[in-house]
């Protein structure tokens, strides 16, 4: 058996659409399917209901989902143990989360729980949302963090993982400031539309995009000029003048302090994004459990511009 078949189908549970799945494993989706159909043959038994939209795991897939993770956590720990034990006395916690949490939010987030954590210290995962997410319940992290939206939310089952809110922030549209002026208008014209820099179709953020897009207040009229999984790449195209794009507030901030780029439109353009801490309850030590009660006892709710605020209504938890 090959140890990336159980990677694929944890993945493919946790998404339960092939081509969503096979994106996430950077693989193409024939690639994909003979390897799940693979570990079915092995297994001797099928482990994806294929005659349903979306697809779901049938009983025996779901009593497999938990033996894959374990045995993909089982793997990870012999790996850690060959490379060496940490120093006495210190656990690390590894953190699955996007690229743009990672560089913009985190730094100061671990600055303020560190304390807290005594001799704890922290290993991060970044990746895109789907990659984070499916790292996580892979067990190849310990806490996940991520975006969460009302209208594409992360589905963790609340019987199985902990989450609490931590954050907040807008998801909006940026543009380039040439001689004080934006170097597009939303919405464009049909004789000038605007280039769009965008998220790749498969990604968290890019179906945000999507989503903004078709509840426009007014037709919207744009061509594709850029597209990329990064919100990083997508700020430096932004700020080069390469067109509009959407960004987290956290990943545009430095730049408009600067000047450099403004947003391109109020809030009916934007949508409010949470950010969520999750662990997965039956696997969780010593060092993650103190993390999530100082996160739950905390007053703390950190907002894009680094100020902080009172918790959110306990309903976002």
């Amino acid at each position: 058996m090959d140890f990336r078949w159980l990677q694929d189908f944890l993945s493919l549970a946790e998404v339960s659409n092939f081509t969503e799945a096979a994106a996430t494993r950077h693989s193409y989706q024939p690639a994909f399917s003979r390897r799940i159909k693979a570990l079915e043959s092995w297994l001797g038994v099928e482990l994806i209901d294929r005659s349903c939209y979306p697809t779901k795991l049938t009983p025996a897939g779901e009593r497999f989902r938990r033996t894959a993770a374990d045995m993909v956590q089982n793997m990870v720990d012999a790996r850690a143990g060959i490379l060496g034990e940490p120093a006495a006395g210190q656990e690390t916690i590894t953190f699955a989360l996007p690229h743009t949490l990672a560089t913009t939010r985190f730094p100061q987030w671990w600055k303020d729980w560190s304390p807290a954590m005594g001799a704890s210290s922290c290993r991060l995962l970044a990746s895109n949302v789907h990659d984070a997410v499916t790292a996580h319940v892979a067990g190849l992290a310990d806490v996940l963090i991520c975006f969460h939206q009302a209208q594409q939310p992360i589905f963790l089952d609340p019987d199985h993982y902990d989450r609490v809110a931590i954050g907040s922030e807008w998801f909006r549209p940026y543009v380039a400031v040439k001689r004080g002026q934006p170097a597009f208008k939303l919405p464009g014209t049909v004789k000038a539309p605007f280039p769009l820099v965008n998220y790749s179709p498969s990604t968290f953020l890019g179906r945000m995009v999507d989503l903004i897009v078709q509840s426009a207040p007014v037709p919207v009229h744009m061509f594709k000029a850029c597209e990329s999984d990064l919100a990083s790449a997508i700020h430096n195209m932004i700020a080069a003048g390469h067109g509009i794009g959407w960004l987290p507030e956290s990943a545009a901030a430095e730049s408009v302090a600067k000047g450099q780029i403004k947003a391109a439109g109020d809030n009916r353009w934007s949508v409010p994004l949470t950010v969520f801490a999750y662990c997965d309850r039956t696997r969780s030590g010593a060092a993650v459990q103190r993390l999530m009660a100082h996160l739950r006892e905390s007053t703390i709710v950190y907002l894009a511009d680094g100020a902080k605020s009172a918790p959110l209504a306990q309903g976002a938890r």
